[in-house]
């Protein structure tokens, strides 16, 4: 019988968690693709149209395959990049030195500006006329002038260049967490074992990173395949739907175009993509720890 209260006991302290993980999560997910399976402005009544928002989007929906790609192109970038840059600047900073607090600090600081707030900075940054980057430019003698933002060709890596400098931050002090846990006793037997700082890097430390890197790379590309706020506030999917986003399409779809049903079936195809890159790969990683 004690036993049994416990049981009791235990489901009820975990039944308000449970309520608000179905009704804010589970729920929601599955009303929305029930959405999906209808014509809807969000108002009049809806229309089943079974799959066919998705057999559109894939057949006849020429924008929707640039934000697929867009979005493809931009979790590449992260992944080579910000993960690079992130784990480099992590390594720097665990070592010893005067002032690396403060350089902690500094790089980690942009990661806490609002997203909104990121894009204005770099708009101003990417200002074609008296813009930083220009300026800076022609201040070394240099005829380069380039309208970063409204042109198609370097519109989306523009936009990533001012991401990648709010973000590395957040990625470097995951990895700073993730060094703390290098055994000191193996590099240690690696150098008298004659390992130079490479192999000691590649065959103690990555490994002793392992559940690190599986953190880091799953937001990443979460973050990766949900990334808005920057997108609207610098080019809001211009010129000519070049920096186009799955997510800024589910935005266009739903509350400009009133086409919920489209919108919600990007949403869903959203949640798809990320459950089939992420859980495979996590899946994988726990098999071989």
């Amino acid at each position: 019988m004690v036993t049994k209260r416990r049981d009791w006991g235990a489901i009820g302290f975990l039944l308000p968690a449970l309520i608000v993980y179905l009704s804010v999560i589970v729920i929601p997910v599955f009303y929305s693709f029930f959405i999906s399976l209808f014509e809807w402005n969000g108002i009049r009544d809806m229309k089943f149209v079974g799959f066919g928002n998705y057999k559109t989007l894939f057949t006849n929906d020429p924008i929707f395959i640039i934000s697929i790609k867009n979005n493809l192109i931009w979790i590449v970038l992260t992944l080579l990049l910000t993960m690079t840059v992130a784990l480099m600047l992590a390594v720097i900073l665990n070592k010893k030195f005067h002032g690396r607090t403060f350089f902690r600090g500094f790089f980690y600081f942009p990661s806490v500006i609002a997203p909104i707030a990121v894009s204005i900075i770099w708009r101003w940054m990417y200002e074609p006329n008296f813009g930083f980057i220009n300026q800076f430019a022609q201040s070394l003698g240099s005829d380069f002038f380039q309208t970063w933002l409204s042109n198609p060709k370097t519109s989306l890596y523009a936009i990533f260049a001012a991401n990648l400098w709010a973000v590395v931050g957040q990625s470097m002090i995951l990895f700073l967490a993730g060094l703390q846990t290098v055994s000191v006793d193996a590099l240690e037997a690696a150098t008298i074992d004659g390992a130079g700082a490479i192999k000691r890097f590649i065959h103690i430390t990555i490994p002793y990173m392992r559940e690190t890197f599986i953190i880091v790379f799953a937001t990443l590309i979460i973050a990766g395949m949900k990334v808005f706020d920057i997108v609207m506030g610098l080019t809001a999917g211009g010129p000519n739907n070049s920096t186009e986003m799955l997510s800024t399409y589910m935005y266009s779809q739903s509350f400009r175009y009133n086409n919920v049903g489209m919108g919600t079936t990007v949403a869903c195809i959203m949640v798809l993509i990320m459950l089939f890159i992420i859980v495979p790969y996590i899946s994988f990683t726990a098999k071989e720890q």
